[in-house]
């Protein structure tokens, strides 16, 4: 078959510039891990969102509050297993290339553990474990709110992510964590 005779490609402004100020975002953040007092902070707060903040914490609930800490780390790690469930899927499913490895112009500030961007699993984890212990421990509601901040702005200074995958990320946590909380819901306070 001639190239000719292939149909002509449909084109979505919209999209188009949906997806351009995406990646002009995603560039401006990636432009501040060009300092390196910017750039170690956020990858140590990175290295902490991949999980060991997390699980200092789900080991840290049953020694104090017994028996309904040992509950709500149980519900975190339950929340967090579907979590992954999903967000590899989606992974899988949509195949969005990091944008470090799609665009030249973006640096990679440190390795990302899988191939594929869309969502930030560390932003859903983030968001999905933070509410889930703000709903039990109000009082920790300030450190939870600027370590996911944190956590989810590290992955675009990184250069690791697209805003979108951050934001979807983000909005894929907290109805996990909704739908946690409506199933099983209780206060540690």
């Amino acid at each position: 078959m001639s190239l000719k005779m292939l149909p002509a490609t449909r084109r979505y402004p919209l999209t188009e510039r949906f997806h351009a100020l995406d990646l002009s975002l995603g560039t401006r953040f990636n432009r501040l891990g060009d300092h390196s007092l910017l750039c170690l902070p956020f990858r140590v707060v990175s290295r902490l969102g991949d999980g060991l903040v997390w699980y200092v914490i789900m080991l840290l609930l049953p020694l104090m509050y017994g028996k309904a800490g040992l509950f709500l780390s149980l519900q975190m790690a339950v929340t967090g297993l579907v979590a992954t469930w999903i967000y590899l899927w989606i992974k899988r499913t949509t195949g969005r290339l990091r944008p470090c490895e799609a665009y030249p112009h973006i640096q990679a500030y440190m390795r990302p553990l899988d191939r594929f961007s869309f969502p930030s699993g560390h932003t859903l984890h983030a968001v999905a474990f933070s509410c889930l212990l703000m709903a039990a421990l109000p009082l920790w509601t300030p450190w939870l709110l600027v370590f996911t901040a944190l956590v989810a702005l590290s992955r675009l200074v990184l250069g690791l992510h697209y805003p979108t995958d951050v934001l979807v990320g983000a909005a894929l946590g907290w109805l996990l964590a909704k739908l946690s909380l409506a199933l099983v819901s209780f206060s540690l306070v």
